[in-house]
Order: structure tokens, then sequence, then C-alpha cells
């Protein structure tokens, strides 16, 4: 009776996402521009994925990007509910509120908002200049050494929200008996936080990484409003290349192998986070 039921939303489902799935994993077999007639070339785009520089660079810029919208707004979001999870901050509704706003965004609108901040003459470089550090001024996005960190930092700031209302949820559905015992075995803040604190919030760490780590992987929208994958290839991403071979430079069957090896990173990634996190609660 269940799967009547729920038989209308896995053939919706079926057709809109396991179809164009399959339909991706057999074109990823081909070089095909979407127009003339395709070509078998069995493995070479997967192989092409891990050998062509172009490809192998923006697995390089990936990794730079996982470090930002990951591992930083985790870090952060665990120090802050380390200090509000527990007790009461003055103040402690509105840091939540300002650090939760970017989640309420588009990705459009936090990306074309920190274009400004980081142009030639935002607000960025008008703050160095007041202070005396007019050396330090430059056009952010544009800087091949600095375009990706600063593509970084945008996505920390668009993470740690999440991260920081995901462990505060957490730690206040820690038990207080917990806390308690940890204090009366004499423990302070520190140990208290890496005793109770941090293996109670297993559960949203793995969230908070499955996500963070899978939206770095598949991180388009943003790279594309601000430097669209420049200067030169500095902040090209997966996802953008997957783009520009699907859209505008055919080669359809790069695309869809591009896409099926990053479906395979993103799955993984899932799978391994959730077991290990499922080995520790055992």
């Amino acid at each position: 009776m269940g799967l009547a039921y729920a038989s209308p939303a896995i053939v919706a489902y079926g057709y809109v996402v396991i179809v164009p799935l399959l339909q991706s994993v057999n074109f990823s077999f081909y070089k095909w521009n979407g127009v003339t007639a395709a070509t078998w070339v069995g493995i070479d785009n997967y192989i092409s994925f891990f050998t062509d520089p172009a490809l192998v660079e923006t697995l390089g810029h990936v990794l730079v990007l996982i470090v930002f919208f990951s591992f930083v707004p985790i870090v952060f979001g665990l120090i802050s509910a380390a200090l509000l999870g527990r007790g009461r901050v003055k103040g402690q509704a509105l840091y939540r509120w300002l650090l939760f706003l970017p989640q309420v965004l588009t990705s459009v609108v936090v990306a074309v908002i920190w274009k400004r901040i980081y142009g030639p003459d935002g607000p960025l470089n008008a703050a160095l200049r007041a202070v005396g550090l007019g050396d330090l001024a430059r056009n952010w996005l544009g800087d091949f050494d600095w375009a990706l960190p600063a593509l970084g930092i945008i996505g920390t700031w668009t993470a740690l929200g999440f991260c920081m209302v995901l462990f505060v949820a957490g730690v206040a559905a820690i038990p207080d008996d917990l806390y308690e015992q940890a204090r009366m075995d004499g423990a302070g803040p520190v140990a208290e936080f890496f005793a109770v604190t941090l293996p109670g919030l297993r559960g949203q760490l793995a969230i908070a990484l499955t996500l963070t780590i899978t939206g770095a992987l598949r991180a388009f929208d943003l790279v594309w409003i601000t430097t669209q994958g420049g200067p030169g290839t500095s902040t090209t991403t997966p996802a953008l290349l997957l783009y520009r071979k699907a859209f505008l430079n055919p080669d359809v069957g790069m695309a869809a192998a591009i896409g099926i090896v990053l479906a395979i990173f993103c799955l993984g990634i899932a799978i391994i986070v959730n077991r290990l996190s499922e080995e520790k609660d055992a």
C-alpha cells in the first residue's frame, strides 16, 4: 500500500532524475557536439578528466575551495556553538541572525554583493586606503594569486551561518547531565568541549561535511557571476568547465563525463562521511 501511494512520486523522480542520469552515462562514452553524429570513444572522456592539464587544474581549485567552503566554516561554527549553545550571551540573537543571513539570500545576490565589495573602488579597497594600507588594495577578483582565495572567503561567509545554526541546535540537544558530570570530574571549558560537545555533534558534523564539501565540488553560479573562471583559468571549477563544454564549445560527451565523475565524488563523500559517523557512534 505504501508503494502504491509513493508510486506517482517515484515515477516522476525516475523520469526527471534517473532517466537523464542514464542518458548522461550513455553520452559520456561518445564524442558528440550535440548536432552531428556521435562517435564512440569508450572511456577516453573519463581518462581525459584525470590527464588533461586543464581538467586536473580544476580539481586543484576545488581542493582549495573545500578548505574555505567546508573546513573553515565548520571550525568557526563549532566555536560559535561552544560560545552560544550552553549559555546566555548578550546580543546572541542578533549575532545568530547576522551569521545566518547569507542562507536566506540567493547565490546570485551573494555573488553580486561580493563582486561589488571586491571591486577596485569597492568598500574593501576603500577601507584599506582609509587606514593607510592602500598598497594592499587591488582588483581582488582580477588578481591571479588572490581570485581563488577571494572566492573561498565568499563561500566561508555563506556557509558559516548554516554550520553555526546546525551546531547550536545540536548542542541544545545534548543532555545537561553530561556537562554536569564533566564539571564534577574537573573539566574546564576546553576539556568540556572536546569531551562532551564535540562527540555529541557527530551527526551534525556529518551533515555539515557532506553538504559543504559537495557544495564546493558543485560550485558554479558563484564562480560564473564573479569571475567566469578568470583571470585566465585561475578560478575555473569542474562545474564551470562542464557548462562550457556543454553549451559554449559543445563537447557533450566530455561534459557528461565531468558530470558523472562529480556525481560519483559527491556520492562517495556522502557515503564515507556517514560511515565514519556511524562507526564512531557505534
